[in-house]
């Protein structure tokens, strides 16, 4: 069991965003020093709430902050994306991170996104633009040939190579033949997660659903992997948990209900999902009433909240019920006050997870 980072990030609308891309890194860097082993980076253009839409200039900048912690984007939404250009982005990164970077890739989810990149979701346009790009990015990467590409969202043309001049396209990854790609995966049958199975890569699952969806997103990948003849391997996986740890279980509870983890929730998560008319993603059983989906809910069926001896208890829990797992993807939030946040982390690194590893029965690292 490793610890890894994910964040969106979560900021109030009217933040200014100077002092929360600072404050973010900052979370980044204490993580590195507490020897959290990955932190993703999240890709937004139209929530204000998930105020960063250029991951790939955060994760530069944390790069030359850290010593250890692998960076990545969590995720490009690949629709959004031209890929000639995206291309270029994440080769030149990766050589920058010289192997300390994974690249997440997603087809996004947030409706103001699909709106300003005119995705048409009625279609489900945004599958087949993912596959579309992330195709045109991996043959720009190998030995694309020299010609016009046309599509009908784009049209680049791979210049003849001139030795003379050097004139090439010659970025590629530093990690060949790519950086090691994660794709992340929200309802049960994912389409991003038969594609992670098909492909070897890196599935993860969001911090939102329920343990049934966490046992159906497996079975998605585990069966979409062994049709192309590949072993899943569970260590691979990651789960993404909204994890607060206390110092006493009541403590945790108050500080998560009434701090910043109840607000987003409260301000943010729930009424997005119910506007977008998906809170069902929230529910273990789908007879749930929309009405019963609250804080309390969350608290019960999906927080990993508690102090030291309830969170590992909850996530022994969580490991046992979906049949292993390899990382445990804590979320991002504005943890204001911060002290009572790096006390949490801590606890996480230093006592929970040890104790962790030896219930289900893994060496110390």
């Amino acid at each position: 069991m490793r610890l890894g980072y994910f964040t969106m990030p979560l900021h109030p609308p009217g933040a200014d965003p100077a002092r929360t891309l600072a404050e973010d890194l900052e979370q980044v860097v204490t993580l590195d020093r507490l020897g959290f082993a990955e932190a993703w980076i999240g890709e937004h253009f139209t929530s204000a709430w998930e105020d960063i839409p250029c991951p790939d200039l955060f994760i530069a900048q944390a790069l030359a902050r850290t010593e250890n912690i692998v960076l990545g984007t969590g995720v490009s939404c690949l629709p959004n994306h031209h890929p000639v250009m995206l291309a270029q982005r994440i080769a030149q990164l990766d050589q920058m991170a010289r192997g300390r970077f994974y690249w997440g890739i997603g087809s996004g989810g947030f409706p103001g996104d699909f709106e300003l990149f005119d995705v048409d979701t009625e279609a489900f346009e945004q599958r087949s633009l993912t596959r579309e790009v992330l195709d045109t990015v991996l043959m720009l990467w190998n030995a694309p040939r020299p010609g016009l590409y046309e599509h009908r969202r784009w049209r680049f043309r791979v210049p003849e190579p001139r030795q003379d001049i050097g004139l090439e396209l010659h970025m590629k990854p530093y990690q060949q033949p790519h950086p090691p790609i994660g794709v992340a995966g929200i309802g049960p049958r994912s389409d991003m997660l038969t594609l992670a199975g098909e492909r070897g890569w890196i599935p993860m699952s969001i911090n939102l659903v329920p343990t049934p969806t966490l046992r159906a997103h497996w079975q998605t990948y585990a069966e979409s992997a062994q049709r192309a003849g590949r072993t899943p391997e569970r260590r691979s996986w990651r789960i993404a948990r909204d994890v607060y740890v206390g110092e006493t279980a009541e403590q945790a509870r108050r500080q998560a209900f009434d701090g910043v983890l109840g607000r987003d929730c409260r301000e943010y998560v729930l009424p997005a999902l119910r506007n977008a008319k998906m809170l069902i993603v929230l529910k273990g059983d789908p007879a749930v009433p929309d009405e019963a989906v609250t804080l309390e809910y969350l608290y019960e069926n999906i927080w990993i909240v508690g102090d030291v001896e309830e969170v590992t208890r909850k996530l022994h829990r969580l490991h046992q019920d979906v049949g292993g797992f390899g990382t445990l993807l804590v979320i991002g939030h504005e943890w204001t006050p911060r002290e009572e946040w790096v006390r949490s982390m801590t606890l996480l690194a230093d006592e929970v997870v040890p104790r962790l590893r030896e219930r289900i029965g893994e060496a110390p690292r």
